[in-house]
């Protein structure tokens, strides 16, 4: 459709409202014999009467009647598009959907969270707690703009805004080390190959990060229990139930009064970096780039 149609149409609607050729003059600011002329030269394209004038003014015809409904249909639609334009600048109205392991929501995106709130009140938020590899795909598939991730080689092609560094460790009870101790023959070295080790299950990141740890450092444990969140790790730990490979950064309270302990292992497991993995898009979302400006401060 062209300039001129829309006018056409423009015209059309506004006399239909007001139900006068004066009265859509008015509103629209142009002669009375400019309104005539635009009705007469879109009844002579759509070849059809659009309207019967009276002394009164003038009534749609059915044909009339039919393209009002189509037509007020598409101005609405495009007052309405004008009016989420408004509210998007001036409100900062919009969407966001976070992909987030149950662990990392907890301990680090709900801080995150409070404050984008408070500074993005109309932003309504999705937020996805599932597995990092689920979210991986959901960010290439385009249904998550953002995934709060632990890097890995399965990005492809994402950008990954590193957020801090994090570091695999294994806890246990004072009470399980001992007893662990008095049944191990050959003392320390054994000791994580005869305990129960505590992990996650075997879809989790950090479960395929530690296990290559394992492998590497040739420590087969006998006895493993997997459990789907690390609170649950952390949990069957503080009870004895095991060693239990969480992420050091989120039991510092537990090792500082001693409800857990350090297991001894070869060597550190190596540090590994958790930030936001997406795609680099030409013009991301507002709420996006506000999301993304927040924590780069």
């Amino acid at each position: 459709m062209n300039q001129q149609n829309l006018n056409l149409y423009h015209i059309f609607h506004e006399t239909a409202v007001c139900g006068s050729l004066s009265g859509a003059a008015k509103r629209l600011y142009i002669s009375q014999p400019a309104i005539s002329k635009a009705i007469s030269k879109l009844e002579s394209n759509l070849s059809a009467t659009l309207f019967i004038r009276n002394s009164r003014g003038v009534k749609l015809t059915p044909d009339g009647e039919l393209l009002f409904k189509q037509v007020d249909t598409a101005f609405h639609a495009i007052k309405q598009g004008e009016e989420q334009l408004w509210q998007n600048h001036e409100l900062g109205v919009g969407q966001l959907s976070i992909g987030v392991s149950t662990t990392l929501c907890k301990y680090r995106l709900l801080p995150y969270l409070q404050q984008y709130i408070r500074e993005n009140p109309h932003v309504a938020l999705s937020i996805y707690c599932q597995s990092s590899l689920d979210t991986i795909a959901g960010l290439e598939n385009d249904r998550l703009d953002i995934g709060l991730v632990g890097e890995s080689e399965h990005m492809g092609s994402l950008s990954f805004l590193p957020l801090e560094e994090i570091q695999d460790m294994f806890v246990t009870t004072t009470e399980y080390m001992a007893h662990l101790k008095e049944r191990t023959p050959n003392g320390d070295k054994d000791l994580l190959s005869h305990a129960t080790l505590l992990l996650l299950d075997r879809k989790n990141l950090t479960r395929q990060y530690v296990d290559k740890y394992l492998l590497f450092k040739d420590i087969l444990p006998k006895q493993q229990l997997e459990v789907t969140t690390m609170d649950l790790l952390i949990e069957f730990a503080k009870i004895g139930m095991g060693v239990a490979c969480v992420i050091g950064n989120f039991v510092q309270k537990e090792l500082s009064d001693g409800t857990l302990i350090p297991f001894p292992v070869p060597e550190p497991v190596p540090k590994r970096k958790i930030g936001l993995a997406f795609k680099d898009k030409a013009n991301p979302n507002t709420a996006m780039q506000k999301f993304l400006s927040l924590t780069r401060e």
